[in-house]
């Protein structure tokens, strides 16, 4: 199964696919794509802000059909529109280098158009706040359906450039509530809101977020405490396992696409030995870090790997990964999982080409990643499978 290869680069060709697997239409994105299919052979990097410029004609004409429609009254179709505005403009906004004129315009335009449209479509979702060492982390929780009495809870964590808008958009909050489990979709530190609103930059110790998260999900009323869950993507293949290793509340665990060595991974893409995930990438990661310069990065970057972690894990835990991730190579998903030897139930996963979801996370196909998930949560938190 391939991933969508409109442009002749792996980067933008990621992006596109990431939207359409959130919600996108193929009519708009070919709307959006066509002027700059030139624009995309001179490299990852050139032409992000002609990228930014096509996204926003498309996102900011959705919005204006939306208030038509919320005018006439007809809030269930506005509410689809103005989320699909908020996806590309999230999309744009995530192409951009550190600093880009009209970066954060965008990306309040699109945290804006995702609040009215999951309302306006009374979607169950909610925008939350936690506490954090002086500061918060923003959140959205998604409620189990058909749960009567508390139900368990999953904590969903970013990659190096998601946000928890494409954590919701991916669609495995949705699926975890049909099996009665609740989901909060976290912008920890590094990511989001929390990077670009708070100035909380990431590092390795995922745990010191992770706690305060947990606290904050297992005091909320129909949360059963004792049946949370964590799970991440992509890089959240990283904190997710090193959360659960050291919050041993935690009472179950999975990635969705492992992430064991990130440092060693830095360092082969200083050879240019796999792909990127984002434009214009040294200068992003050194902006998640709050580094000075590569030096610094690459010094606060250290710690990036779970040897010494995942034998602390005591619950059971998943391990998923696509067999032609370009990223993130497959040898680290045998890593993650070879050392999960004190886990009472441990589980590989690779996604093939007899389903799809073969690349980084499932960006050619995300439904078989998220139903996987979805089904290990309900086994082993107790939710429901048919």
């Amino acid at each position: 199964m391939a991933m969508f290869d409109y442009f002749p680069n792996y980067v933008w060709n990621l992006s596109v696919s990431i939207a359409m697997a959130s919600g996108a239409e193929l009519g708009e994105i070919m709307d959006m794509c066509q002027p700059l299919l030139a624009k995309s052979e001179a490299g990852e990097d050139a032409g992000t802000g002609d990228f930014m410029l096509e996204w926003l004609k498309v996102a900011d004409k959705l919005v204006e059909l939306a208030d038509e429609d919320q005018a006439k009254g007809r809030m269930l179709s506005a509410g689809p529109k103005l989320q699909r505005a908020a996806l590309y403009y999230l999309t744009a906004e995530r192409m951009q280098g550190h600093g880009h004129p009209g970066r954060m315009a965008t990306y309040d335009k699109g945290l804006a158009a995702f609040a009215r449209g999951t309302a306006l479509s009374r979607d169950t979702v909610e925008r939350v706040e936690i506490p954090y060492e002086g500061k918060t982390i923003a959140a959205l929780l998604t409620r189990a359906e058909g749960v009567t009495g508390p139900a368990p809870a999953v904590v969903y964590l970013n990659g190096l450039d998601s946000c928890k808008e494409l954590l919701y958009w991916s669609r495995l909050p949705h699926e975890l509530a049909r099996r009665g489990i609740s989901t909060l979709c976290v912008d920890q530190p590094g990511t989001g809101e929390s990077l670009r609103k708070q100035d909380l930059p990431a590092f390795p110790e995922s745990e010191r977020w992770g706690t305060p998260v947990f606290d904050w999900l297992a005091a909320q009323d129909g949360v059963d405490p004792a049946r949370i869950g964590v799970t991440g993507i992509s890089l959240g293949g990283y904190y997710a396992p090193r959360v659960c290793a050291n919050e041993t509340r935690f009472a179950s665990g999975a990635v969705w696409g492992a992430n064991h060595n990130w440092t060693e991974v830095q360092k082969k893409r200083l050879k240019r030995e796999g792909e990127n995930p984002v434009p214009h990438y040294w200068n992003h990661v050194q902006w998640v870090f709050g580094a000075r310069d590569m030096d610094d990065f690459l010094a606060k970057s250290a710690g990036m790997h779970l040897n010494g972690q995942m034998e602390k894990i005591r619950v059971p835990f998943l391990v998923t990964h696509g067999a032609n991730d370009r990223q993130i190579a497959l040898d680290y998903a045998h890593q993650s999982y070879d050392q999960l030897v004190n886990a009472p139930r441990r589980e590989l996963k690779i996604f093939t080409d007899r389903e799809g979801g073969v690349e980084h996370v499932g960006a050619d196909n995300m439904s078989f990643g998220r139903s996987y998930i979805a089904d290990w949560f309900a086994e082993t938190l107790g939710g429901r499978l048919a």
